[in-house]
């Protein structure tokens, strides 16, 4: 979390790998490959407006950044945007277990990557570890900090 977004690493990474919108984990697994010494990252964001809770995302870090190849789809200003990782990966730690997933279970996508089990439940979902969760109660904190919202009424 005290790591910074570069806005204009983001989108050059962007546009080097042609990244699409909505797809925050395929964009980040494909700047890890191009982007020396980078680890993928998944977790959650939030910013200020809808959806008003925490998203989930990936994206990588590199040093003391962050380089979210979706950026430029998002549309919201790099000052506005609060990254919560659940889980970081090596390059090659990362393609060891897709490469096992899509093995293992070959019509399924194998991104994101949910660590090992027990899942917790974060929301109304059962994804991920330990990790995943207080990343999660993280997120939804700030995000109701930087929306004014109170737990209660939502």
């Amino acid at each position: 979390m005290n790591k910074i977004l570069d806005e204009t690493l983001s989108q050059q990474v962007a546009e080097s790998i042609k990244s699409k919108a909505k797809k925050p984990f395929e964009n980040a697994y494909k700047a890890a490959l191009v982007t020396e010494g980078a680890k993928y990252v998944q977790g959650f964001i939030v910013f200020t407006g809808q959806p008003y809770k925490p998203v989930e995302h990936g994206w990588i870090e590199l040093d003391d950044v962050i380089i979210d190849p979706t950026f430029p789809y998002l549309q919201k200003n790099h000052k506005n945007i609060w990254y919560f990782p659940a889980q970081s990966l090596t390059v090659k730690k990362l393609k060891a277990i897709l490469d096992e997933s899509k093995e293992d279970y070959p019509e399924d996508d194998p991104l994101p990557i949910y660590g090992k089990a027990p899942y917790e439940y974060y929301g109304d979902l059962m994804l991920g570890d330990h990790e995943y969760l207080a990343a999660y109660q993280a997120a939804e904190v700030k995000c109701r900090e930087i929306n004014g919202l109170d737990a209660e009424k939502n």
